[in-house]
């Protein structure tokens, strides 16, 4: 049965503007009109996964830089 919408609610409430921010521009990076109203119910699953799994893989990749100092290696031990 379904109970509702359900939110994610962020873990850092200030982050809200910057992700939204983030969220519009890898849906033009990979070819996704941003919805006007700012309603993403219309768009297929298919396309707010593709933004979603896109906004992982730039901040797992971000991460990594972060931790290997910006060069090509892993972390030092």
């Amino acid at each position: 049965m379904a109970g509702g919408q359900k939110r994610n609610a962020l873990v850092v409430p200030e982050a809200r503007k910057a992700m939204e921010q983030f969220k519009m521009e890898v849906a033009r990076e990979i070819g996704i009109t941003e919805p006007d109203s700012g309603y993403w119910g219309n768009y297929t699953s298919r396309d707010c996964g593709a933004v979603g799994g896109h906004m992982v893989r730039k901040m797992v990749e971000a991460y990594q830089r972060q931790l290997s100092g910006g060069g090509g290696g892993g972390p030092t031990r």
